[in-house]
Order: structure tokens, then sequence, then C-alpha cells
């Protein structure tokens, strides 16, 4: 959509900046950093063109200007962060052969004399920039912001396909990168899925999130067996005297590092667009995912006169295949309920073959979609499943309805309970009000509060709707004396089930405050504002007995979450829960060992290297004294915090920078200022010996949170069972 300023006044173009500045924020977490898209790359790129063409007001935050990340947001990595020594940038992306023909014709009118192009195919991974020095791998970094990525080496050196040490006598450079990408063959991927599914364990929606979610997973021998490849295709050796980008792959090949046998050098962009129309047929052939065609100016020489703009090369663009799409008939349409009670409407469909398999279901996201669309059963309707995405419809072919087709009516009435729907003004969805009756909404409550981000209880979906069908559990509580008579009696539940099932039990009595408050499942209440609320009320007393002012005066909380907590405590039924749920032993206070000054409050402190406790312990301590915690090094930052095997890089940065590096037993010194011989019972040395429950459980958590590979944080999450 070509955007006019006769069309759109300067305020109206104002609001659908902001609106779109801030959905392709939250897109662009969920693709980079938690593996867990909701929309086509089809749709993003839409949104993203619209808003580069709206711009007339330029943001500094607009993601139209900025890379996408895979960092965290709380900047709370397990991984070392090392700064790219050249920026990794994104691609420009197009679906059209005329905006192709444009690059081009931009491109010649930037250059004197021929060039040519280096096609390649665009595997569908996850970026990795490798860095070699005298023929040993020393870091493998992920894309992070572009500037900044996590050092993922340990993972990365489980890959056969890369080489921990070059060809000898090859012709290597001294020092070089290569940038490239880590994906998983759909085999691996089928393989990895079956297993999941086995295991009751939620599926991976398509390769690419497979293989993003497996590199940041903390034990390195899961991530060995997830079957994951590497394909190469970007060197930067400045030493190097190639001039071409396909001689200098061709080198890399030479040295022995892993690179596409598919890229092609095209003499003009008639030949580019052959190579296009070709593989968009071929790639379905191939054993892994592609999502398009890199084409790359193929002299280096010309590369660096055509340059860079903020965010992307000037001499290379990405063309992304369309997604595909497939006409079929809608002959009913479910109406889902998920642990909030919001309800979902998912179209049954004639089964049909899109992208590899075969397609029975599709959401239609809510009541409004619906009115858009003007769903009629029995209508004939296009969907498509870009990047692999749950199915969705997203037009309806007019000329095959049937003056008899009855028109789509959203209900009125909660589908199972029959409890009147209702919504709220600023939402587009319809709930369910009836939280402790309704079926699906108890069943959806009980996933989430033994999900590994909650209280870790191993327990499977199925078998926890099975305990409810059967009136083994209708409260939390009920979890803790289910007999095992009654386990047993479950689908494949042995023996061994059981045990593993009483152990998670127990060990779920080690979770924190923070993360039981999580497990309640409290409407809007996410990991961020559980953690926010537990420090500043301290035990779930406190925050009961809250007013909405103190509620509101707390990190991150707003209106909403305010008077969805005060709802909630309000509620009997919830007060019996909480006091069942202590007396069982579950954490509903802050551990105070943890918890205890604000000796660091003001201080910025970066932690690389290992300690005599763990990581995420020493987070907390940090964070416990008022502190904040940080992945980079900055003019901002108060210390570095080295332990054993610090990274180079950040004790070099803050040697420039002049910032304080400081040891272990010099930071206990800072944070327990009036710490004696004969007084050390706080200082978390002596108390990790004492609680190594406690910190082993930190341990554990921390790679629960890196292998969850759902991605999901969200505490409105709603999954589809789109079977």
């Amino acid at each position: 959509m070509k955007v006019k300023s006769e069309t759109m006044d300067k305020s109206k173009a104002k609001e659908r900046i902001d609106y779109l500045v801030e959905e392709l924020k939250i897109h662009n977490r969920r693709y980079y950093e938690f593996n867990n898209p909701i929309i086509s790359d089809f749709e993003f790129d839409k949104m993203l063109k619209e808003l580069s063409e709206l711009e007339k007001f330029v943001r500094d935050d607009s993601p139209t200007l900025r890379v996408g990340s895979d960092l965290e947001s709380n900047n709370n990595s397990p991984f070392e962060q090392i700064p790219h020594k050249n920026l990794m940038l994104s691609l420009a992306n197009t679906y059209n052969i005329g905006e192709l023909r444009d690059f081009d014709a931009k491109v010649a009118k930037s250059v004197v004399g021929n060039y040519t192009y280096n096609c390649e195919l665009k595997f569908d991974g996850t970026g990795i920039n490798l860095i070699y020095k005298n023929g040993m791998l020393v870091h493998a970094l992920t894309r992070g912001d572009g500037t900044i990525g996590d050092d993922i080496i340990r993972n990365i050196k489980t890959i056969k396909s890369i080489p921990h040490k070059l060809k000898e006598g090859s012709g290597y450079p001294p020092e070089f990168e290569i940038r490239g990408e880590i994906y998983m063959p759909f085999e691996a991927f089928d393989r990895l899925n079956k297993e999941r599914e086995l295991n009751e364990d939620p599926l991976f929606a398509n390769p690419r999130n497979a293989a993003s979610g497996s590199l940041k997973i903390l034990d390195s021998k899961i991530v060995a067996k997830r079957g994951l490849q590497c394909v190469l295709y970007h060197l930067i050796a400045p030493d190097l005297e190639i001039s071409e980008h396909s001689k200098a792959l061709k080198a890399a090949a030479e040295w022995g590092l892993p690179i596409s046998e598919y890229s092609k050098v095209c003499d003009n962009i008639d030949q580019v667009i052959e190579y296009i129309n070709e593989w968009d047929t071929k790639r379905k052939e191939l054993p892994f995912p592609t999502d398009g065609v890199v084409i790359k100016v193929n002299q280096f020489a010309l590369q660096n006169s055509l340059g860079y703009t903020s965010k992307t090369p000037r001499w290379a663009v990405a063309y992304k295949f369309k997604p595909e799409e497939a006409l079929t008939k809608i002959l009913s349409i479910d109406y889902q309920v998920g642990r909030t009670g919001a309800v979902t409407p998912v179209a049954n469909l004639e089964p049909v073959l899109l992208s590899g398999t075969t397609v029975k279901r599709a959401t239609l996201h809510n009541a409004e979609q619906m009115q858009l669309l003007d769903i009629h059963i029995g209508d004939y309707v296009y969907i498509e499943k870009g990047g692999e995405i749950i199915p969705k419809i997203t037009s309806v072919e007019l000329k095959k309805r049937e003056p008899y087709f009855s028109k789509a009516i959203f209900p009125t009435h909660c589908p199972v309970c029959k409890s009147t729907l209702c919504r709220d003004e600023d939402e587009a969805k319809f709930y369910c009000p009836n939280s402790d009756n309704c079926p699906p909404q108890i069943i959806g409550k009980f996933i989430h509060f033994t999900s590994r981000k909650a209280l870790n209880i191993n327990v499977g979906e199925i078998a926890l709707e099975q305990m409810y069908n059967r009136g083994y559990i209708n409260r939390f509580e009920d979890l803790f004396t289910i007999s095992d008579l009654a386990l047993l009696s479950l689908d494949k539940w042995k023996e061994k089930s059981v045990s593993n099932f009483h152990k998670s039990l127990e060990n779920s009595k080690l979770v924190p405050f923070e993360r039981v408050l999580y497990a309640l499942g409290i409407k809007y209440i996410g990991e961020t504002s559980a953690k926010n609320l537990a420090r500043r009320f301290e035990n779930i007393d406190n925050l009961a007995q809250a007013s909405r002012d103190e509620l509101i005066d707390t990190e991150d909380i707003g209106d909403t979450i305010a008077d969805s907590l005060i709802d909630y405590f309000k509620s009997e039924n919830n007060q019996i829960t909480i006091a069942k749920l202590k007396e069982i032993g579950l954490k509903f206070e802050v551990d105070k060992s943890i918890y205890q000054s604000d000796e660091l409050k003001g201080k910025t402190i970066v932690i690389s290297g290992t300690y005599s406790i763990p990581r995420e312990t020493m987070k907390l301590y940090i964070e416990a004294h008022g502190g904040k915690v940080s992945s980079s090094i900055s003019k901002s930052t108060s210390y570095l915090l080295a332990g054993d095997k610090a990274g180079e890089e950040k004790i070099k940065k803050a040697d420039r920078l002049g910032i304080p590096i400081i040891s272990e037993q010099e930071f206990y010194a800072i944070a327990y200022p009036t710490s004696t011989e004969s007084n050390t019972s706080n200082k978390p040395e002596d108390n990790t010996k004492k609680n190594s429950d406690t910190d082993t459980h930190i341990d554990i958590d921390t790679e629960n949170k890196y292998n969850n590979d759902t991605g999901d944080t969200s505490a409105e999450s709603e999954e589809l069972t789109l079977f």
C-alpha cells in the first residue's frame, strides 16, 4: 500500500505508525527471542513495508531501523555475550519480481563495468557467526541484536558438519569469521517431534523454531542429539586476496567448512529469475527447509562501493517464496476455551495438502476476524501456513458461495459450560467468566500449574485431562493427594511414571515464591510481573492485602494487572487453594537469605565466567542487594564481576573504559560490608552450602527456562489443538 499525504492526515499516520511499531516489536521478540512466531514471514514483511512507507515521522525505536534480536530483553542470558567485530545485519526482503528488477537497476546505476550475482538458497534456520583463529574454532556467536551475540560455542561444537580445526595446509588466514545458518533437516525435526509427542511435551511448530530453541539449551548433550546441521555463506577475511564472493566460499569449502552445493553465479537479473523459478519448485524435494533465494553482488569491490543502510547491505536482497496456500471447504466451526476463558474459533476443513502436511483445521482467531472475512459454513476458503505456522484462513472464494450457506455466528454462551460470554472493551476476544467450574479452563490451569516455567511437575496434558475427567483432580491441591492406584489407571502409566510424578511433586516444594505465584495462573500475571510482585510484597499474604495503589506502584504493574489481582484474592475458592498449598509446603514467601539489602542499589554489574555458586544464583544475589545485571560492558557499568574463565573481550573493554574488575570475593566484600570472619552466615558461598537443594533447583530452573522449546512467555497464551 503506497501511502500519500493527501490520503492520510499526519495524526492518523502517527497513530498507525505507533500501532505498527508496537506490533512489530512484539512479533520481533516472538520470532528471535522466544522462537514462537504467531504470524507468517509474509504478514510480518507486509507490516514492515507499510511502516516504512508511513514513516514521515522518524522514530529511533522503529523496527524498520533495527535488526531483530535473539538476546533476552532482560539481559539475563546464561551465555557469554561478545560484540561482533562486524555488524551482523539483516537482509532486505521482497516477494516481488518487479522489486527484484528495481534492485538490479539500482545496482547498475552505481556500478561501472560488468558484474555478476551469486544466488544461494535461503536456508530457514537461525543465524550463526563462527570465528576461527589459527585454524581453531574459538567463538560461535548468535546474531543477538546485530552488535552483540551469545557465544554458544559448546552447543555449536556438537554439530558434526562444523570443524573444530580446519584442514592443515589448506591456506586459511590466521583469523577470520564466517557466517551462516544452523538448521534442522526434516528427518531430524520429525524424529524430535515424535519423541516429544511420546513424552507429552509441546510439539515444535517448524524446523526453524526447533533449531533456534535447541541452540539455547544449556546441556550440550541434549543439543548433540537434535540432528542440527550448518551451512555457511558469508566469509569475512580482510587479509585474504580473493576478489569474488563465490571464490571465497569455494576457498572456505577447501578449508573443510560446510558450504551450500546449490549456489550459482548468474550473469544478469534474467538468469537470477530463472534460478528463482527453478528452485521455487525443486525446493519441495529438498530434505531441509528453505524459504527463498539470497541474491548478492558477487564482486567484493562493488559490495564495498554500494555499502549499507542502517539495517541492510545495499548489495544483497532476499527473494522470499510466497507462502503456499490451498483452497478448501469449511465443514464446521469449533469454539475452543483456553485456561483464561478466552474463546477461539477453529474451522474444521475438508482435508487438504499444504506445505507437505494434511491440514484439517485452521484458526479464525476471534469474532472480529470471522466478521471481517464474512465466514459462512460451507464456504471455500484460502488457507496459508507461511513458515509452517499454525494454518490460518486468509480469504473466502465468494464465487463458490451458495445461497443456502449459513453465516457463522459467534456464540453468546460458553460452548462447554453454557455461561454467558463477556468481553472487555479494549479486547478482541470473548471470555467465559466461569473460571471455577468450566472444564477446559480448569484443565488448562492444571497444564499451566505443572508446566516447566511454573512448578515443573512431571505430568503431561493428556494425563491431566484424564485425571480431571475421572474425578481425581479438581483443585491444584488434589495433585498432591491422588492415589497410586488412580495414577496407575492412567493410559501408559506404570510404576516408574508414578515414581517420577511423586519426585517432581516433592521438588515443586523447592520452587521459589515468584514461580509459585506465576503457577497460580492469575490472569495477566506473567513471569516478570510475578517476580516483581514477589520482591515487592515478599509473601502471599502481603500481596493479597495490598491496596490497588500499592499494586500499581510496583514495577511493570498497571491498572489491568492490579484489578486482576484484586479479583483473584476476593475469590473464596482461591483463598482455600492458597491455604491448602501452604499446608502442602509450597513456598509462598521469598527466601530472606537471598533478598536482604540495598548495598548495590544503583549499581550495574556485568558477570562473566564461573563462580563457586551457579551463575543464576549470582544474578539473584546481585538483584537481591538492589543491583542490576547487564549482559554487556558500557560506560554505565559499575563493575565487571570476573569469575574463572571470564571473557577476554569483556575484560579488555572494561579496562579500556576504566570499569573496575572485581573478583567473587571482592564482590562479597562490597555486598556484605559489615560481615566479619565470625559472622558470615549471610554470605552466598556459605548459604549455598547450607541450601544446596535450593541452589540446585535454581540451576534446574535455568535449564528449564532455556529448554522450554515452546518459547511461550505470555501469561495469556492460548494453545490451539489443531490436529
